[in-house]
This record gives structure tokens, C-alpha cells and sequence, in this order.
């Protein structure tokens, strides 16, 4: 019995010992919120070339509804901004990485991203499109796409939709958005294919250059993402989105951008 008491005392040491191992990587990993209240400063990821999403003004800043959403966020979380560029194509590799704590960068949200981010409540929708000269005619199916040249972004969600949904497009593929556009306004594609405020920008940017919608793929909602396990975090910007909903504050930034107020879907 003697013995029996003491292998058992034995075996609890050791499973106390293994639950207390199993529990430290949990424990050590560091709360992104806290993190960011504790440093002070918040790392926010945008673009800078999708204007009016974001880009730099005629004086080199940074300007656009993700930069105003960004300076918000920070003030009402009460920390500094660090603004950190990037791509459309490296904007979720960079959050993985760490090297930025949220994203506000004209993202929207799909089943295949959720597999590697969470995605907030929507901060502002658009129109995925085709657009092209008014004397084009206006497509109702991708079919009629056919046979017309289509600028779009190397890899954007656009390019995967119409290379699956439109194959008798000709697709010409760019590095960038800016690069696309640059085609259509030099007249080297007939088309662009983008959303609907990036467009608009186009339209204020160009007004000798016709800018019209020929074929319309779907609303595309925009939303901030954070790396997945951050619940806290999306939690917050929830919260904040909600709050800025109600004050008019974010209503206001759509209007400044979009010249629009826009009704948003929920998640």
C-alpha cells in the first residue's frame, strides 16, 4: 500500500509538471492588444498606391480613407500611429510576419484569406467592375467580355475572378494597380478592371478620359484584418468601427473619399 501511495504521488508530480509545460507557450504568448497599449504605438499596413484608398498627395503625405480610418483608430486607442507601407500582394505576408499589427488596406474578405487572417466588421463597401469608354458597349454577363482587353493587378482579386469567370477576356496583367490604370488612360488596354472608388478617383484625376462601368462583378465590403488567435484585438476594432458608425465619424470619412454614403453589410 506504502508503495502504491508513493507511485501514485509520483505519477501526479509528473502530470502536474506536463500540464504546467503544456500551459507556457499559451501563457508567453503575447496579447496583441495589451502589446500595442503597452508599446504605445500601433502598426497599421496600408497602400499607398490605390488612391483614394491610399496614396500620397500632392505634398508627398500620406492621404486617403485608410489613412484617416488608421490616425482614428490610433487616437481612440490612445497610442501613436506608425503608418507602414504596403503592397497588395505582400500585405498579409507582412502581417504573418509581424511586421505590422493591423491591416487597413482596401481588404476584402474571403474564404480562402480566412484560412490565414481574421477579418473585422466591414468599414466601408464598393463595386468590383470593368470600366471603359462611355461608346463601349455595357456588358450583363462576363461572356460578353470577350474578345475586349482588360488591365487589372497582377494576382488582385479581380484577376482571379474574371481569369475564372470571363476566359474570353484578354487578360493583361500589371505589377500594380497604378500600372494597369496608366495602360487604360494611355490607350494600350480598352479596360480596367477595379472597384468603384478607385474609379471615381480616375474620373476627378482625368476628366478628359471617359471613366464608365461596362460590367459589374459584385460589391466588395473593405475590412481591417489582424492575424488569427487576436480576439481581443478584432474585438476592439469591432467595437470601434460600431462606436464611429454612431458618432458619423466613419459616415463622414465615406462621404470625404467615396462621395457616397454607403449602408453596410454585416458579417
Amino acid at each position: 500500500m506504502r508503495l502504491f501511495r508513493t507511485l501514485a504521488a509520483a505519477v501526479a508530480v509528473c502530470a502536474t509538471v506536463a500540464l504546467s509545460s503544456a500551459a507556457l507557450p499559451s501563457a508567453a504568448k503575447a496579447d496583441a492588444l495589451q502589446s500595442v497599449l503597452s508599446a504605445g504605438k500601433l502598426r497599421v499596413g496600408v497602400l499607398m498606391d490605390a488612391a483614394p484608398w491610399g496614396f500620397k498627395d500632392a505634398k508627398g503625405e500620406a492621404a486617403g480613407l485608410d489613412i484617416d480610418l488608421a490616425k482614428l483608430m490610433a487616437a481612440d486607442m490612445g497610442v501613436k500611429l506608425d503608418l507602414v507601407q504596403v503592397t497588395g500582394a505582400n500585405r498579409i505576408p507582412s502581417l504573418l510576419a509581424n511586421k505590422v499589427d493591423v491591416l487597413i488596406a482596401a481588404a476584402g474578405a474571403t474564404p480562402e484569406r480566412a484560412q490565414q487572417v481574421t477579418f473585422s466588421q466591414p468599414y466601408a463597401a464598393v463595386n468590383l467592375g470593368v470600366y471603359g469608354l462611355k461608346a463601349m458597349a455595357t456588358a450583363t454577363d462576363p461572356a460578353e467580355l470577350k474578345g475586349h482587353s482588360i488591365g487589372v493587378a497582377k494576382g488582385s482579386t479581380l484577376d482571379i475572378w474574371l481569369t475564372d469567370n470571363a476566359p474570353g477576356a484578354k487578360l493583361v496583367r500589371f505589377e500594380d494597380t497604378p500600372g494597369a490604370i496608366a495602360a487604360y488612360l494611355a490607350g494600350q488596354v480598352e479596360t480596367f478592371a477595379e472597384n468603384s472608388a478607385i474609379a471615381l478617383k480616375v474620373t476627378e484625376d482625368n476628366p478628359g478620359k471617359d471613366v464608365e462601368l461596362k460590367f459589374l462583378i459584385r460589391q466588395s465590403p473593405a475590412h481591417v484584418v489582424v492575424r488569427h488567435g487576436e480576439q481581443d484585438m478584432v474585438n476592439w476594432i469591432n467595437t470601434f468601427l460600431f462606436y464611429n458608425r454612431l458618432n458619423g465619424k466613419l459616415s463622414a470619412l465615406q462621404m470625404k473619399w467615396f462621395k457616397e454614403k454607403q449602408t453596410l453589410p454585416q458579417m
